[in-house]
C-alpha cells in the first residue's frame, strides 16, 4: 500500500509540473520586465545628469568668455580715452562698434539716478545687475528683461572722468550664453532647464517635471543662474525590489522552471521513494496540513515574549503635569513640569501615534534655549523606544523643522521650543502625517502616557543627524529674489532665528545688518517676542542709525515676524496681512484668506476689495493650519505675527519666509517701504494687552463674560457679538476683544476705533465688565 501511495504522489507531481513551470515562467517574466524598466529609467537618469553636467560646463565657459571680453573692452584704447574724458556717450559708442553683435551699451553714473527715476520701466533685473557690479567692484552677469525679451546683461564698474564712479552696461543676445544648451539633449522622459530665480529661461524635455527639478540642480559658477534637471522617479519592482534584485529573482524563477520541465521528462510513472525503517513506519507523525494547524511550540512562544519587551507601566497622573498639554502644543516650566524623563514619555507617545498611522521616520530640532539639548535627547530616546527612526537636525528654527519634514518626506516632526515664553519654559510643537496636533490630539498624548498605552519596540529605532539649513535657504532663494536691493536690520532677540535669518535675507538680495543674531538662551538683550512694542525699541533705533529701509524681528523659534519702517513706525501683523493678501489675490482671485479674532476690523473689507474671501477664526498656529486645510485657503495670519503661506510655500507658519515675501513685495514697488506700508488702512488701536490672572482661571473668566454678553441685559448694545474664541464685539466705529491665552495664564485684550473717542468708549465699556469679575487685578488700560 505504501508503494501505491508513493506512486500516486509521483504521478501527481509529474502532472502538476508543467502548470507550475508555466506559472514560474510568468513570474520570471514579470520580475525580468520590471528589471529592464528600472534599468531604462536609471539609464535615462544617468544620461540626463551627464547632459546637465556637460551643459553646466559649457554655460560656465560661455559666461566666463563674455566676462573676459567685457574686461578686454574696458582696456580698449578708444573706450579708455572716452571714459577719461568723462564722455559717457562716446565710451558706449566705442564699445558697440568694437564688440561685434552687441545690441546696446550704456555708461551710467553710480547714483543710477535715471534708472531709479522709473525703475519699473528701466527694469528691476537690469537695475539689480548694475547695483551688483557697483557693490562687488567687478564685472557681473545675469539675464535681464530688456529689448522686449530676455537678454544677456553684463555690467562693470568704471571711472567716468571728473564725474567719478560709473557703470558700463552691455546687452547681448541671450544665445551668446545659452548656445551650449543646443549641443546637449535631455531624454524625452526628463527635464532640463536654465533657471534664474523662479523663472525658466530655456527648457528641454517634459515640462511637467519642472517643479521637482531643483533636486538635481547645479549652479552655473560666476552667475546667478543654475541648471535644473528632473527625471520621473524610478518605480520599484514587485515587492519593492530594485533592478538588480528583480533580475536575480527572475533568473532564479526561470532556472527552477527549467528544472521542473526537464525533470518531468525523466520521472518514472511510479516514483520510487526510499522505504522507511520499521520504527519510522510505526510512527506516522502529523501530515503537513496537520502540522500547519498545530500551535507553535512553547519554545518559540517564549522567544517571542523575550524579544518584545512589555510596554511601560502607566504613569501616575500626579507625576505628569496635565497642564502642559495645551490647546495647540505642549509647554511648561523646565525642571518642575518638563524633564528629560517627561520628554522621553512624550516622545514614546508621539512615536506610538505615528506608527499607528504607518509613519516611522520623525524629524526633531530644537531652539536655542539652555534646556533644549537634554529635552531633545529625551525626546529622541522616547521616539526610538517606540521603534521610530529619528532624524535630528539639531539647532534649528521651528519653520526649518517643519520644512525638513517636507524635504525629507517624513511628514512627521517635533520642534523642541518654548517659542516666545520666558527662558525657564520649553515645550514641543508636534506634526504627525502633515497635521499639527491640537486640542484632543494633544490631550490624547497625555492619556496614553498615564494609561500606559505606549508601544515598546523590540529594538530601538535608528538615529541620524542631518543639516538641512542650506537646502531651506536655497529653496527660498530659488523662489524669491528682490528686484532691487533693500537695506534691512534683522533682530532675532538672541533666538534661534539668528542662526539663519541674515544668510537667508542676503541670499534673496537684501543688504542685512544683524542685531542680536548670536543665539543665547538667556536672551540677554530683550525678550524675543515681536508682538510686544517694548521689545522693538532697539530695532527702531538701529534702523534709524543705519538709514535702513526696514527692520524685521523674529520670536524665539522664528515662526513669527515683527516689522518696523525706516521711520521707526511699528507695522502690526494685521496690516502686514493686508499687504500679503493683496499680493496673493492678484494671482489667486477669489482665494480664502483667514485671520484671527485679534486682527483689525478693516482686514475683512480689504480682502473683499481685493477680490478675496475673508474668514475670521480662532487664535493658535495649529488651529489656523487646520482651518486652512479645511477651507483650502491660500493665506492666513495672526495678530501675533504668525503668517501661513500655502501659495508658493507649504502652509506652515514661517517668520523667515514671511520676511522674504515682504521684502519681495516692497522691492517690486517704486515707492519707499515707508510709503507702501503707509498706504495700508489704519485705525486707532491698542497692541495686544495682557492681564495676568490665576493659573487655570482664564477660560472660566471669559466664559462668565460671554454669558453676561448673551444675557437679556446685554451691556454691548449695538454691537455684533462673536464668541468663536473669547468675546469680540464689533461696533460701527470700532471693536473690542477679550480672550483666554492658551499658552500662559493671562487674558488677552485688544481694542480699535475709528478715532480716539471711539476707542476710549469701547475700552471703558469692556473695563466696566471686566473689573467686577477680576476684582482688584489691575487691567492696565
Amino acid at each position: 500500500m505504501s508503494g501505491i501511495g508513493e506512486g500516486q504522489r509521483g504521478r501527481s507531481l509529474g502532472r502538476s509540473a508543467p502548470l507550475l513551470g508555466v506559472l514560474l515562467v510568468l513570474l520570471a517574466g514579470w520580475f525580468g520586465w520590471s528589471a529592464v524598466q528600472q534599468w531604462r529609467q536609471e539609464a535615462n537618469g544617468q544620461a540626463l545628469e551627464e547632459a546637465r553636467d556637460q551643459a553646466v560646463q559649457g554655460l560656465q565657459e560661455a559666461a566666463a568668455g563674455q566676462l573676459k571680453q567685457l574686461q578686454q573692452q574696458l582696456k580698449n584704447e578708444r573706450v579708455q580715452q572716452a571714459l577719461q574724458a568723462g564722455d559717457a556717450a562716446a565710451a558706449a559708442l566705442a564699445v558697440r562698434e568694437s564688440w561685434t553683435g552687441v545690441e546696446q551699451a550704456d555708461v551710467l553714473t553710480a547714483d543710477l539716478a535715471n534708472a531709479y527715476a522709473d525703475p519699473a520701466a528701466f527694469g528691476y533685473a537690469r537695475l539689480a545687475l548694475l547695483e551688483a557690479a557697483l557693490a562687488e567692484g567687478k564685472p557681473s552677469l545675469r539675464v535681464v528683461r530688456d529689448g522686449g525679451g530676455n537678454r544677456l546683461g553684463l555690467a562693470a564698474p568704471v571711472q567716468l572722468g571728473s564725474l567719478g564712479p560709473a557703470v558700463l552696461y552691455v546687452r547681448q543676445p541671450l544665445l551668446r550664453l545659452t548656445s551650449p544648451l543646443d549641443q546637449v539633449s535631455a531624454p524625452s522622459t526628463g527635464f532640463l532647464g536654465l533657471r534664474q530665480g523662479a523663472h525658466d529661461l530655456v527648457a528641454q524635455g517634459d515640462s511637467s517635471l519642472a517643479e521637482s527639478a531643483e533636486a538635481l540642480a547645479r549652479p552655473v559658477t560666476g552667475t546667478p543662474l543654475r541648471l535644473v534637471a528632473a527625471v520621473p522617479n524610478v518605480e520599484p519592482g514587485p515587492l519593492g525590489l530594485g533592478s538588480l534584485a528583480s533580475a536575480i529573482v527572475a533568473l532564479l524563477l526561470a532556472f527552477i522552471a527549467v528544472l521542473l520541465v526537464v525533470g518531468r521528462g525523466r520521472l518514472p510513472k511510479t516514483l520510487p521513494l526510499p522505504r522507511r525503517a520499521a520504527v519510522a513506519e510505526a510512527d506516522h507523525g502529523p501530515t503537513l496540513s496537520e502540522s500547519l494547524q498545530m500551535a507553535p511550540p512553547p519554545v518559540a512562544e517564549a522567544s517571542t515574549t523575550e524579544s518584545a519587551p512589555p510596554p511601560p507601566p502607566p504613569v501616575p497622573a500626579e507625576e505628569l503635569a496635565a497642564g502642559i498639554f495645551r490647546a495647540y502644543d505642549i509647554r511648561g516650566v523646565v525642571g518642575s513640569q518638563l524633564t528629560p524623563k517627561t520628554a522621553a514619555l512624550i516622545g514614546q507617545a508621539i512615536g506610538t501615534v505615528a506608527l499607528e498611522q504607518g509613519l516611522r521616520e520623525v524629524v526633531i530640532g530644537r531652539d536655542g534655549r539652555l534646556s533644549g539639548p537634554e529635552l531633545a535627547a529625551g525626546l529622541a530616546e522616547g521616539l526610538r523606544r517606540a521603534g521610530c527612526a529619528v532624524i535630528d537636525i539639531g539647532l534649528a528654527p521651528t519653520p526649518l523643522v517643519y520644512y525638513a519634514a517636507f524635504h525629507l518626506r517624513t511628514g512627521t516632526c517635533v520642534a523642541v521650543t518654548g517659542s516666545h515664553n520666558p527662558p525657564e519654559y520649553n515645550g514641543f510643537k508636534v506634526v504627525i502625517g502633515g497635521e499639527t496636533l491640537s486640542g484632543d490630539a494633544i490631550t490624547d498624548l497625555y492619556q496614553r502616557i498615564v494609561e500606559g498605552r505606549l508601544v515598546q519596540a523590540a529594538e530601538p529605532g535608528d538615529y541620524q543627524q542631518r543639516d538641512v539649513s542650506a537646502d531651506y535657504i536655497q529653496r527660498i532663494a530659488d523662489d524669491v529674489q528682490l528686484d532691487r536691493p533693500l537695506k534691512v536690520v534683522a533682530d532675532a532677540g538672541n533666538g534661534v532665528a539668528g542662526a539663519l535669518a541674515p544668510q537667508l535675507l542676503e541670499a534673496i538680495g537684501a543688504e542685512v545688518i544683524p542685531l542680536y543674531c548670536d543665539v543665547d538662551g538667556t536672551f540677554p538683550n530683550h525678550h524675543p517676542d515681536p508682538s510686544e512694542p517694548a521689545n522693538l525699541e532697539d530695532l527702531v533705533q538701529t534702523v534709524k542709525r543705519f538709514g535702513a529701509d526696514l527692520g524685521v524681528a523674529f520670536d524665539g523659534d522664528g515662526d513669527r515676524l515683527g516689522v518696523v519702517t525706516g521711520e521707526g513706525r511699528i507695522i502690526y501683523a494685521d496690516r502686514l496681512l493686508m499687504l500679503f493678501a493683496a499680493d496673493v489675490l492678484m494671482r489667486n482671485p477669489g482665494a480664502m484668506v483667514i485671520y484671527d479674532v485679534k486682527c483689525t476690523g478693516k482686514l475683512s473689507d480689504h480682502v473683499l476689495r481685493n477680490g478675496g474671501s475673508p474668514l475670521m477664526w480662532k487664535t493658535g498656529h495649529s488651529l489656523m493650519k487646520a482651518k486652512m486645510r479645511e477651507t483650502d485657503a491660500e493665506l492666513a495670519g495672526e495678530m501675533s505675527g504668525h503668517f501661513f503661506f500655502k501659495e508658493r510655500w507649504f502652509g506652515f507658519d514661517d517668520g523667515l519666509y514671511a520676511a522674504a515675501r515682504l521684502l519681495e513685495i516692497l522691492a517690486q514697488r517704486e515707492e519707499t517701504p515707508d510709503e507702501v506700508l503707509g498706504e495700508l488702512p489704519e485705525m486707532v488701536a491698542t497692541p495686544e494687552l495682557k492681564v495676568p490672572v490665576a493659573d487655570g482661571t482664564p477660560h472660566a473668566l471669559v466664559a462668565m463674560l460671554v454669558a453676561a454678553a448673551q444675557s437679556p441685559d446685554n451691556p454691548y448694545v449695538g454691537g455684533r457679538l462673536s464668541t468663536i474664541d473669547g468675546l469680540r464685539v464689533d461696533f460701527p466705529d470700532g471693536w473690542g476683544l477679550v480672550r483666554a491665552s492658551n499658552t500662559t495664564p493671562v487674558l488677552v485684550l485688544r481694542f480699535e476705533g475709528n478715532d480716539e473717542a471711539a476707542l476710549e468708549r469701547i475700552k471703558a465699556l469692556f473695563r466696566s465688565q471686566l473689573q467686577p469679575v477680576l476684582g482688584d487685578t489691575p487691567l492696565g488700560f
